[in-house]
């Protein structure tokens, strides 16, 4: 078993950043204010030779009541649960506060060892406050300064002895990013949970787990990282990833708000399959369509998920309206699968995975080049190419470039000058005829050279 790590301390200690360091790359969003990082966090990371994994956590307050910052307190405390070594951080420049003893003496009763972790000790500032934490009873600190990588090969020596396994792990990083473009699928299939705030993505991804693994909640915006987690269904392994809401560009004026779009954005860019989260009560508004394109722009599986469909009375108007507003605002994606839930209550939420994987097959499509070429000399008889000064444009070949999403290349002698219009019908045609709905499909002209030239 891979050692697992948690990093706690009160806010802004540096436990962002030092998670960030160890897992070699800036997953976790990282700001001088305090309470930035509300749900815990897993990735797996390295420190010299040795293999971890490690979890962010919510910084510590004295709150353990169902406000949110009592319901981050309870994430940092099932961080120490899933745990086997706690890294328990103060900021030697600031020097140990009142919340760091209250935490020390809390922490002490947990059946778990701890390493004391003296962060922020850039030169001789940081000094008073490193010999102050012997008084935390938590033994010898260890001076780090997680921003600029000093001190790790201490924290190393201190974290060998409890790797009892030392072998090196092979596990799938847990916040890596896998490619999209591989032909083998055998690592988890990435599927990212992505809306507007507040439209309950949170609690979909707690129903999906059937567990409180991330923090939910009346109040909008409490997701800032994207979270992502590893899950079974069935015979696959899905990395599901829950992520910050996206709101209009002109509202975000917040740096933190900022970096968690651009977190979440992040997520769409590296998903293979996309649930667009939307309220059963306000559905597919604007902000909504303009998630969707941005998903289908990255040539992802794109879900809808109308949830809250409990709340709603006339159903078959909602319906009705929802189909309409998609055929007439995305339609260059036809047929976009819809399935209508309630994350609270988990109404239809069975129905949610199957349909995306349905797609998600769609999407790993091939067709041979013989029966594309086939159907090319069909459709450009029954509907000729246009004229181009005077001359018929002609279409010379046709084949699927890849998959994920479904590409095709024509080659033509003046591929620069096919219309729009024509590229739809011919991607509407392959849609059809080799039965590819609710998936984006590009379609890539070549223009051929003509040897006598």
């Amino acid at each position: 078993m891979t050692l697992t790590i948690s990093i706690l301390g009160r806010p802004n200690v540096g436990k962002s950043t030092l998670f960030n360091r160890l897992a070699g790359k800036k997953l976790a969003i990282v700001d001088d204010s305090p309470g930035v990082t509300r749900d815990r966090r897993l990735a797996a990371g390295n420190i010299g030779d040795l293999q971890i994994n490690i979890m962010d956590t919510a910084g510590f307050e004295e709150i353990f009541d169902d406000s949110l910052e009592g319901r981050m307190q309870k994430q940092a405390n099932q961080a120490i649960k899933e745990s086997d070594l706690v890294l328990f951080l103060i900021d030697c420049r600031a020097g140990i506060t009142p919340l760091d003893t209250v935490f020390s003496k809390w922490i002490r009763t947990q059946n778990i060892p701890i390493i004391l972790i003296a962060n922020k000790h850039e030169g001789s500032s940081g000094d008073a406050g490193l010999y102050e934490s012997y008084k935390l009873g938590l033994g010898e600190p260890i001076a780090i300064s997680a921003e600029h990588g000093d001190g790790l090969a201490d924290l190393y020596q201190a974290i060998i002895p409890y790797d009892h396994d030392q072998q090196k792990s092979n596990i799938a990083k847990p916040d890596d990013q896998i490619e999209t473009e591989l032909d083998d699928f055998s690592g988890p299939i990435q599927l990212a949970i992505v809306g507007r705030p507040n439209v309950g993505k949170s609690t979909l991804v707690n129903q999906l787990l059937g567990e409180d693994r991330v923090l939910t909640g009346p109040e909008a915006g409490i997701t800032r990282d994207a979270i992502s987690v590893n899950w079974q269904y069935g015979d696959r392994v899905i990395k599901l990833t829950d992520t910050a809401g996206l709101r209009r560009k002109s509202k975000v004026t917040n740096k933190i708000e900022n970096l968690s779009t651009l977190d979440s954005f992040r997520a769409i860019q590296y998903a293979q399959i996309v649930i667009l989260v939307v309220d059963s009560n306000d559905m597919l508004e604007k902000q909504d369509l303009t998630i969707a394109r941005k998903v289908i722009d990255e040539g992802r599986v794109l879900i809808i998920a109308a949830n809250k469909w409990d709340l709603i009375n006339k159903k078959r108007e909602s319906i009705e309206k929802l189909n309409d507003r998609l055929k007439k605002s995305l339609p260059q994606v036809h047929d976009l699968p819809t399935v209508l839930i309630s994350a609270l209550t988990g109404k239809n939420i069975d129905k949610l995975i199957p349909e995306a994987f349905k797609l998600f097959e769609i999407w790993n499509k091939r067709i041979q080049t013989a029966k594309l070429n086939q159907w090319l000399s069909m459709m450009t008889e029954r509907h000729p190419p246009p004229l181009s000064s005077g001359r018929r444009i002609r279409i010379r070949y046709m084949t699927q470039a890849k998959t994920r999403p479904p590409t095709f290349v024509i080659f033509s002698s003046k591929g620069n000058q096919l219309p729009e219009s024509y590229k739809r019908f011919l991607i509407n045609g392959i849609r059809a005829d080799f039965n590819l709905p609710g998936v984006p499909i590009r379609l890539l002209i070549r223009i051929g050279t003509n040897p006598y030239n």
